[in-house]
């Protein structure tokens, strides 16, 4: 009995450490090469997804019951690992104090509570999908919360009329990243839950990379020197949403 349990035991270990080594790209391998569109770019479009909890809180948080206990778990908030670099967000004193006064009092703040715009970053990790349609000139990008839409200028960059709530984006590619300079933001978006927030400075870079078929890494550096020391940097996968499986970007055997 013992000898049969013991070798279960190994046998699950192999298994293990094989699918692992499986889910290991080789040393040296070349990166991920995908389909091109007409001009040769990497081919962005479709329907994409974030799935974590970035937009309860950028910072590693635990599960915690909603404000209306009476409401069971409407409002709760889930247990989540940390998007931002270092699980720091460099905020100037005053601004953190802010912060602190936001988060206590979100469900009267909060914009999105009060279906504003969500703003960039926030509106490429809130628990809807956006689609990117791409072309040689502008990209453009829709999302599902507020029927939210903005246009990547992909040609000469050119000055913002004013400030919106969903910026001022302007891109360009280095290799098969798309790199997109956002400026322009109203100062009354959040980047979640939690009461992070920012000012009229906020100036966004954003990296859209592909990692295989149906992910993409993203990533966001922040600035904004009226409520930060220093930028700071989110990363997260977005998945493709397939017709088998809309909501893990995966398809169903």
């Amino acid at each position: 009995m013992r000898n049969s349990l013991t070798n279960s035991i190994v046998a699950a270990g192999v298994v293990t450490i094989a699918v692992s080594l499986i889910a290991l790209p080789a040393a040296g391998q070349a990166p991920y090469r995908g389909p091109r569109t007409g001009d040769g770019k990497p081919n962005l479009n479709g329907i994409w997804q974030a799935l974590n909890t970035a937009d309860w809180d950028l910072q590693g948080h635990a599960a915690a019951v909603g404000p209306a206990p009476v409401l069971g778990a409407v409002f709760a908030r889930p247990a989540g690992q940390s998007v931002v670099e270092g699980d720091t967000i460099p905020y100037l004193p005053e601004a953190l104090a802010k912060k602190k006064e936001n988060e206590a009092n979100w469900l009267k703040r909060d914009p999105e509570i009060k279906c504003y715009m969500p703003g960039v970053p926030r509106a490429t990790y809130l628990p809807y999908p956006f689609q990117i349609v791409q072309g040689k000139d502008n990209i453009l990008i829709t999302y599902e919360y507020q029927n939210s839409v903005r246009v990547i200028n992909m040609m000469k960059p050119l000055k913002a009329p004013q400030n919106t709530w969903m910026g001022w984006s302007t891109g360009h590619w280095e290799g098969d990243t798309l790199v997109v300079d956002v400026t322009d933001q109203v100062a009354d978006t959040w980047f979640d839950h939690a009461g992070d927030f920012h000012s009229d400075a906020l100036h966004v870079i954003e990296r859209y990379t592909p990692r295989s078929a149906d992910t993409l890494t993203y990533e966001a550096t922040i600035e904004d020197p009226k409520t930060f020391s220093a930028p700071w940097k989110i990363t997260m996968p977005l998945y493709r949403a397939r017709k088998e499986c809309p909501s893990f970007g995966i398809q169903m055997p």
